[in-house]
């Protein structure tokens, strides 16, 4: 079912769990697609993983997960060591880490035979595009986050036709460490991991 979509805003939440770690988020409505919900970490508390969760009133469901010891100081996925699923199928992800621009560092996905790929505008914004064909122009799905603290928001807009999967896979992505899809992101990620890992190793 391809539509075409208003925009919409998703606001930012937080939520302390009486056992566990704190929930972080972002929810909204579409007014084409319904409710929208994005939540981090989500499931049960598990060692070696963290799983980003997106569920809705029409969209289907998809969780992104990173496995490995890194994740203990962790709130939310990273690219590295992921597991995406939408709709319970299994998308296949490959990107070039190496590589010195942000159309060559983004991470390319496929799924039912559809191919997108997330491409980081900057610190902040980012794209999600689903490739066309000779039936299908494809669309692209836009995120940008605006605000401070408790105020934060992401306005998703988005142009042609979309698929419920593709709005589906550019929200997951707020929830997503999203860094190494820049150079300067990358370096200041791999930092971040350093000083985390040194902090835990003290406490």
């Amino acid at each position: 079912m391809h539509t075409t979509i208003s925009p919409f805003a998703l606001a930012y939440w937080k939520e302390k769990q009486p056992v566990g770690a704190t929930k972080f988020g972002w929810r909204g409505v579409s007014p084409e697609l319904g409710d929208i919900h994005v939540v981090y970490p989500a499931g049960k508390d598990v060692p070696n993983l963290v799983v980003t969760e997106v569920t809705g009133s029409v969209i289907p469901s998809a969780t992104f997960e990173t496995r490995g010891v890194h994740t203990d100081v962790l709130s939310m996925p990273t690219l590295n060591r992921a597991t995406l699923r939408v709709g319970g199928g299994l998308v296949r992800m490959s990107r070039n880490r190496w590589a010195p621009t942000h159309g060559g560092r983004s991470l390319r996905m496929v799924y039912l035979g559809d191919v997108y790929r997330l491409k980081a505008i900057n610190r902040r914004a980012y794209e999600v595009s689903r490739q066309g064909d000779s039936e299908d122009p494809g669309a692209v799905v836009t995120v940008r986050q605006s605000g401070l603290g408790s105020s934060r928001r992401m306005a998703v807009q988005a142009q042609g036709r979309v698929l419920p999967a593709d709005v589906t896979i550019a929200v997951l992505f707020a929830g997503v460490d999203r860094s190494v899809l820049t150079r300067r992101g990358a370096v200041r990620a791999g930092f971040s991991r350093i000083f985390n890992f040194w902090a835990d190793s003290q406490a």
